[in-house]
């Protein structure tokens, strides 16, 4: 098995919610996750992500998927 590629997938969660005056705090509570789990997704850690989480948040924040996700140049 060949080793796991990095992925260049890039979460914009931090100008999304500084855009809408929302914590992520605010945000966990309103979709039913953890912080710790947002947090890791903010801060491009995460491997994966739910499709019933990113639809949450998304509702929440009124965007929509490629709002919340790019691909990372290299």
């Amino acid at each position: 098995m060949p080793p796991e590629e990095e992925h260049r997938v890039q979460v914009h969660l931090d100008r999304l919610l500084a855009d809408r005056g929302m914590t992520l705090s605010e945000l966990a509570a309103r979709v039913g996750v953890t912080v710790v789990n947002l947090s890791v997704l903010k801060n491009n850690r995460a491997k994966a992500i739910r499709f019933s989480t990113l639809t949450a948040i998304c509702r929440e924040l009124e965007c929509r998927p490629g709002d919340l996700l790019g691909i990372r140049e290299d």
